[in-house]
């Protein structure tokens, strides 16, 4: 799925704060918007490859957004919203006949993600962008998340009150072996998905194939508690 009309190369330099970053390009230096608030220390290191995308938005302080970077021979997307737009677009091999896909919809106290129905069937679907790597797995998060650990509780409650509900794990790349939630960070988080696994929260996760300018959701990863 192509997700940027514009894009030019450059190398990382430094990233002063979370929004934005310096990348040295054929035209000097240049200040970009991080579409991506983690904190993405193991791949924003100085000289790697990066893409950036040309918004052309007028007005904006920045030209460009920092969306990708090369680790190795793989291209990782760490833009935070091509997860969703990814998995909208493979929405229909994931759930079988659907017949609405209803994005950004609040139950109980969250916004989740994705809204579903295929027949009779209700579907919550969350989505989580994956950009962390270690020794071929992937792992998430890349620092503490209450939000995730609250999203994990209203999916349990989707399925106590007769919904299927579902956590689509998007590993922004290639080269991954599996996929593991990252006790080391956040052990709460590993404990809070087992739990809504036990609850009857269906996991997910998928690698993707990612160029300078596209993401799209490819094979599916196994998930090791």
């Amino acid at each position: 799925m192509r997700l940027y009309q514009q894009v030019i190369s450059g190398r990382f330099v430094d990233r002063p704060n979370r929004f934005i970053a310096h990348v040295e390009t054929n035209q000097g230096i240049e200040t970009c918007h991080v579409k991506n608030t983690g904190r993405c220390r193991e791949l924003l290191v100085p000289g790697a490859e990066v893409t950036l995308a040309v918004a052309n938005q007028p007005g904006r302080k920045t030209r460009c957004d920092l969306v990708a970077v090369r680790k190795g021979p793989f291209f990782i997307n760490m833009d935070s919203q091509a997860p969703n737009c990814s998995a909208q677009e493979a929405l229909p091999r994931l759930f079988e006949g659907l017949t609405l896909i209803r994005p950004e919809t609040v139950y109980g106290a969250s916004r989740l993600d994705f809204y579903l129905e295929a027949g009779e069937r209700k579907i919550f679907l969350e989505v989580k962008g994956v950009t962390l790597e270690e020794n071929g797995i992937a792992l998430f998060p890349d620092a503490p998340t209450e939000r995730s650990i609250k999203h994990l509780r209203e999916l349990a409650r989707c399925v106590s009150e007769g919904y299927e509900a579902a956590l689509l794990f998007v590993i922004q790349m290639k080269g991954v072996s599996a996929f593991m939630p990252n006790r080391r960070t956040h052990p709460a988080f590993a404990n809070a998905l087992a739990a809504a696994q036990d609850a009857g929260v269906r996991l997910m996760a998928y690698d993707c194939l990612v160029t300078p300018d596209s993401q799209t959701l490819d094979a599916q990863v196994p998930i090791l508690l």
